[in-house]
């Protein structure tokens, strides 16, 4: 079956870095695009990136472009989102999930499956 794990949340200070894991199984990864999405305390949920199958190509929400860089590596069919100058409005629970064929990438109710989660927390 299909499954998304996400890793590597945790707490840091605002300026700081992540970088956030998805570990996907259970169907082709390089054949899809995939995406990170999160959800703030409070609200709904925000598409952050998205990457196309070779990784050739990469979209981001104005919200974090030139902070976030999101990469895969299909040869270990996982996902990374790269977070530098980290805010505390960044603050949320960021989800991987995958774009079916034909789909809009930016949509994120259109998406088929999703990890459970990881916790990431800016705070001083």
């Amino acid at each position: 079956q299909v499954q998304l794990v996400e890793s590597g949340g945790g707490l840091v200070q605002p300026g700081g870095s992540l970088r956030l894991s998805c570990a996907a199984s259970g169907f082709t990864f390089s054949s899809y695009i995939v995406s990170w999405v999160r959800q703030a305390p409070g609200k709904g949920l925000e598409w952050v990136s998205a990457i196309k199958p070779n990784g050739g190509s990469t979209y981001y929400a104005a919200s974090v472009k030139g902070r976030f860089t999101i990469s895969r590596d299909n040869a270990k069919n996982t996902l990374y989102l790269q977070m530098n100058s980290l805010k505390p409005e960044d603050t949320a629970l960021y989800y991987c999930a995958r774009v079916p064929p034909g789909s809009r990438y930016y949509l994120v109710d259109e998406y088929d499956y999703w990890g459970q989660g990881t916790q990431v927390t800016v705070s001083s």
